[in-house]
């Protein structure tokens, strides 16, 4: 089936058959598993990654730049003739790179600055719930610690506490006791996640957590894929939070009613609520809900594709994936088909010991290249770095196993064989990832 109908422009069709150069920007798993899904590609000529690590060096050329350094950057990418850029992490989307980008006619995939503001801000979100009737947790907005702890003496527990910004996946709190809940604001205002001028206090919805994703062009959005992340650091999900210990896809949470509900009740809302004050949405979006009876609520939304979600669901695209990327830059989303194997897809992740608090870095990993993985089978690297030819850890999440098989148990047998042989003293790993649709 062709993925372009005949009504795209000449234009386009050139631009999609010749040989492209194309950069990401980022350095962890998500990146590699981009970069990796690019570079089977063979209209890809050359992929460049901004950092990356030593899993993307292997298949791509690593520039170490100041990302901060916009001007820096778009001289590399004119000098290169870097055809597209990829935004793989929210803080350049937040900090508006889209937008410098396209203002020197460099194409670029990911939402604006504007548009960011849905995960740069959860208090932008929050309102833009309330003004548009998006379900989501009741919550208030404190901006000292004074008028917030007085508010604790009121409240029922538990509770959820927010950090405004961005906080890399770990400015949420879980609080079930007024201790609990004084010691994360106090952490957010002396400024834990960075420079606070808010916190989100928000009520405790009791249900069940799903990842679901579109991409968009501005124009039409499309499904891309579902997933359940397993954000604590303990097995049986506790512990505390970290950026993602491991997630499965699809979620066992969705069906078609929910499907529609969700759709209608909070991702056509958005879009809309951000087209009423000027700007289309561009990119993936990845809603982060609880399942309440039924009922989707939205928790949070990431302006990127998560991780390890997107470690995740690639895998199991089938579909082209510069192709989609490039339908969205160009407004032709509608006339893209995105296709993928019917198959369950786990992911585990190995963190380095003492993750999320302190741990060492720069330790070496051996028998990476001694690891025979199978068909279906994927190894992305995220916290490492290519030094004299040798792999070393230098980040809290360090490498990301994921299996697309039959079922999730068979994914996770596999996944953890693949690790034993690793044989890391250095690092981690949850052994209970999918354990509730496993255990069904």
């Amino acid at each position: 089936t062709p993925l372009y109908s005949s009504a795209a422009s000449d234009v386009y069709k050139r631009q999609i058959h010749y040989y492209m150069k194309v950069g990401i920007i980022g350095s962890g798993g998500r990146e590699h598993a981009i970069c990796h899904k690019l570079s089977s590609i063979k209209k890809v000529k050359q992929l460049y990654c901004f950092p990356g690590n030593a899993g993307t060096a292997k298949i791509a050329q690593n520039i170490s730049i100041n990302l901060d350094n916009f001007d820096e950057l778009k001289n590399f990418i004119k000098l290169n003739k870097i055809d597209l850029m990829i935004i793989g992490p929210e803080k350049p989307l937040v900090d508006g790179i889209v937008d410098f980008l396209e203002e020197q006619n460099i194409k670029v995939f990911g939402p604006n600055k504007v548009a960011s503001q849905l995960e740069g801000s959860k208090i932008f979100t929050k309102n833009l719930c309330k003004k548009y009737n998006i379900p989501t947790a009741n919550f208030g907005i404190f901006q000292n610690i004074d008028d917030a702890e007085q508010f604790l003496k009121e409240t029922k527990y538990p509770i959820v506490i927010k950090a405004d910004g961005l906080a890399s996946g770990k400015g949420v709190y879980i609080c079930d006791k007024p201790e609990e809940a004084k010691i994360a604001i106090n952490e957010i205002f002396e400024g834990k996640f960075g420079i606070a001028n808010n916190a989100l206090i928000e009520e405790f919805l009791k249900g069940e957590e799903m990842s679901y994703f579109i991409i968009s062009d501005g124009k039409t959005v499309k499904k891309f894929g579902t997933a359940q992340d397993h954000k604590r650091v303990s097995e049986g999900d506790l512990g505390k939070n970290t950026g993602g210990m491991g997630a499965y896809s699809p979620s066992r949470l969705i069906n078609e009613e929910l499907d529609k509900k969700i759709l209608s009740k909070i991702i056509e809302p958005t879009i809309q609520g951000l087209k009423e004050i000027g700007t289309n949405y561009k990119g993936f979006l990845y809603a982060g809900l609880m399942i309440v009876e039924g009922e989707p609520y939205l928790i949070e939304y990431n302006v990127r594709m998560g991780d390890p979600e997107c470690q995740t669901i690639l895998p199991k695209l089938k579909s082209d994936l510069l192709e989609i990327f490039l339908s969205c830059c160009n407004e032709k989303l509608n006339e893209t088909e995105i296709v993928w194997h019917n198959k369950k897809s786990l992911c585990i992740v190995i963190c380095s010991n003492g993750y999320p608090d302190q741990f060492n870095k720069n330790v070496l990993i051996e028998n990476l290249s001694k690891i025979k993985l199978g068909t279906n089978e994927y190894c992305y690297h995220a916290g490492t770095e290519l030094i004299d030819e040798k792999i070393y850890a230098i980040g809290g999440r360090v490498l990301n196993f994921v299996c697309l098989s039959e079922n999730f148990s068979l994914s996770r047998t596999q996944i953890i064989d693949s690790i034993k042989s690793l044989n890391w003293n250095g690092g981690f790993y949850r052994k209970d990832i999918a354990y509730k649709v496993i255990n069904e």
